[in-house]
């Protein structure tokens, strides 16, 4: 397999001369509309992978979330995350599945770690062509020191506070926002990759209602050895494949969170996140037998 850089470097050059990303991330800048103008080069690339037998299964239950959303209720999306290319196939395959799946992409509000934006200004531009609410993950505090990288938390703070004042206003405009659960993505060799995080609870407790969305085939192969989401997209290896998102059906928030909080679970927010991803994991195996049928 060949790497993304090389297999679509011309693509690139164009996608990174279009960006007008930011690099760079503050208090200021946590809210960060898509660039349309990037998006054909990118669904280019898309084109170019993707196989026939490819969409969006279960298009309804999306369409119900929407309208959900339109009605005034704040809507969440929980993907499983394979690759950095999750959301621009999610985005290319629900425009081209429907006028309706139009409507969905273009209601997508995805929340992204700092270092999409600031790893390289090439992962920035990808990044860029789509509509996001940056976050500094929680996974960046592994290692930091309280004293030596004091700058560093006074910076997370004011970025993730920031965020979740947006995210606020955000969940009143009709918006669908996107979070992978898991915070990183999944790695074959590291089974702790597919295990959700624990601030995932916090969203769930504060949305109204939810879809969850698995993911079924690849286009873009995270490299071995990579930790951490945010890692130079262009270094992991393409290939054609098949790709299909099954959206399961709208799911109040309250119940599903309430349901999975039994009295015997000592650690309730995490029983919340691994309800999500065992029901994500079914979601997952079911398609699969399904694509292989």
């Amino acid at each position: 397999m060949e790497e993304l850089s090389s297999a679509f470097q011309d693509t690139i050059k164009k996608v990174v001369a279009l960006s007008k990303s930011a690099t760079v991330v503050d208090e200021h800048n946590v809210y960060q509309e898509g660039q349309e103008e990037t998006l054909p080069y990118i669904d280019h690339i898309i084109d170019s992978l993707i196989l026939p037998g490819s969409g969006i299964m279960g298009m309804e239950h999306l369409s119900a979330l929407l309208d959900k959303a339109r009605e005034g209720k704040s809507c969440l999306l929980l993907l499983e995350h394979y690759s950095n290319l999750d959301l621009p196939l999610f985005s290319y395959l629900l425009r081209r599945d429907s006028e309706r799946g139009k409507e969905v992409a273009a209601a997508l509000v995805a929340i992204a770690g700092v270092k999409l934006n600031e790893s390289s200004p090439t992962v920035a531009a990808f990044t860029g062509a789509y509509t996001r609410l940056v976050i500094y993950p929680s996974r960046s505090l592994q290692g930091m020191d309280s004293e030596k990288d004091r700058d560093e938390l006074v910076r997370m703070n004011a970025i993730n506070h920031a965020a979740m004042k947006a995210l606020i206003d955000i969940k009143k405009q009709g918006k669908l926002v996107l979070v992978f659960p898991s915070g990183t993505r999944y790695r074959p060799w590291d089974p702790g990759t597919k295990r959700g995080v624990r601030e995932i609870d916090s969203y769930i407790k504060s949305f109204d209602f939810m879809c969850l969305v698995a993911i079924n085939g690849e286009l873009l192969h995270v490299r071995r050895g990579d930790v951490g989401s945010g890692e130079d997209m262009m270094d992991d290896y393409v290939s054609k494949g098949q790709v299909r998102f099954t959206a399961g059906p709208v799911l109040s928030c309250g119940e599903f969170r309430n349901a999975a909080r039994t009295e015997e679970v000592e650690d309730k927010k995490q029983a919340a996140v691994d309800a999500v991803m065992n029901q994500l994991e079914l979601m997952h195996q079911k398609a699969q037998l399904l694509m292989q049928a």
